[in-house]
């Protein structure tokens, strides 16, 4: 019972700080209030603005907001975004552009669960549309699924993988980004010996906790340092009665929120101080590029607390797919039956999550894997946000990424007629 009354407190105090930031916009924006000259009054209902925005987001699913392309044929293409395989933790959801031939280039972008939903990676989708057949995961938010449906840990995120990965088929090109870029290691050595027909052509790991020990982050050290009785204890709580999956033990969207930001806490203050001021001088707009970025960083989802824990313990603590033990329904997952599908990692120099030397030891461990179907980039001056959105990602990476995937086809491209 305490943590289901932890977990509606953090909600009561959501909904208060959302109601103080409409109570402060219509109180500072009072009609009479504008025949006295003090800012105080526009400044408030700004702050009031900010705030009840901010709030508000933090519980709302963003939408995907893809709706066409240009093509080739100077056409713009609707697109459709369809679900593949629906599965009760997550689904497999495909960018279909309407009228379009196939690129030649299938590709699964996965996701990660740790704490925003697969519109993260928006941008990220967007650049590789014009050249690609995008499919993703999109992993639902644990308050949202009943505790009948079961657990579900590292072990079922890897089995999801591999379910995907049977049904698009032996030509998927896997881009991993960050947290499932373990996951989506174990799941390629998974299929390599369970069945090997399915396993895809090839596999880009993008800032991941491959070997979380090969560079110090504040993320190790917290996994490092924490016990795993005090993530039991403190951090899981229990769904409230007012969402669907009432009763499920998760870690919170809005506590995992509050450690994000606590991260750049001097960062964030400094944008929101910014936004307010904007606001109030009427420079801000809804889609100014303050909102958009904060319209999905703010918009978080709990995940599962066997998730969580499994995650701290299994790749952070006891480090099983550094040290190439990971199991999987009580199979020894080996990562050196590897020896096909071509491997790259890429990595940013500023990386402060996922430091330089956590990914790149895939290539390591990948012991059956020929050197030429192995590769490595480091983006010298990107961050962990910058290596998958960004100018970072559309200038340097990503033409790399898809150099990478057309020098591992059987056949090159046919490039349509222009």
């Amino acid at each position: 019972m305490r943590q289901l009354l932890t977990y509606d407190l953090m909600e009561s105090m959501r909904v208060t700080n959302q109601w103080l930031g409409a109570s402060a916009q219509a109180f500072g924006s009072f009609p009479q209030f504008g025949l006295a000259p003090n800012p105080m009054f526009k400044i408030t209902a700004a702050w009031g603005e900010v705030m009840e925005r901010s709030f508000q987001r933090m519980v709302a699913k963003p939408d995907w907001n893809i709706h066409s392309i240009p093509g080739d044929d100077g056409r713009d293409h609707l697109i459709e975004v369809n679900t593949v395989v629906e599965r009760p933790f997550g689904d497999l959801i495909r960018f279909d552009v309407q009228g379009r031939e196939p690129t030649g280039r299938k590709v699964l972008l996965v996701a990660p669960m740790s704490g925003h939903y697969a519109t993260l990676l928006r941008s990220t989708v967007i650049s590789l549309l014009p050249d690609c057949d995008v499919y993703i995961t999109d992993w639902h938010n644990a308050r949202d699924i009943p505790v009948s449906e079961g657990k579900f840990d590292v072990e079922d995120y890897t089995l999801y993988l591999v379910d995907f990965l049977r049904e698009m088929g032996p030509d998927t090109n896997v881009i991993a980004v960050c947290q499932p870029a373990p996951l989506a290691l174990a799941a390629t050595a998974y299929l390599a010996e369970e069945d090997p027909a399915a396993q895809p052509r090839t596999l880009t790991l993008i800032g991941g906790p491959i070997d979380p020990d090969a560079a110090a982050t504040d993320v190790t050290d917290f996994g490092n340092r924490v016990t795993m009785g005090h993530l039991e204890q403190h951090i899981v709580q229990r769904v409230g009665f007012k969402y669907e999956g009432a009763g499920r033990m998760v870690y919170p969207g809005l506590l995992q929120l509050a450690s994000f930001m606590s991260m750049n806490a001097e960062k964030h203050t400094k944008a929101f101080t910014d936004q307010v001021m904007r606001v109030s001088k009427g420079e801000a707009s809804d889609h100014d590029k303050h909102n958009r970025f904060y319209d999905e960083y703010l918009a978080v989802m709990d995940m599962t607390a066997e998730f969580y824990l499994s995650t701290v313990e299994r790749i952070f603590k006891r480090l099983e797919i550094a040290k190439n033990e990971f199991v999987v329904a009580g199979k020894l997952v080996d990562l050196g039956k590897i020896t096909t599908v071509a491997v790259k990692t890429v990595e940013g120099g500023k990386d402060d999550i996922s430091a330089p030397g956590q990914c790149v030891a895939a290539l390591r461990l990948c012991t059956g894997l020929p050197d030429e179907k192995k590769a490595n980039y480091i983006e010298p001056e990107a961050g962990h946000y910058g290596i998958f959105a960004g100018k970072s990602w559309r200038n340097n990476i990503r033409p790399l990424v898809l150099d990478f995937i057309d020098g591992n086809r059987d056949e090159p491209i046919q490039k349509a007629a222009q």
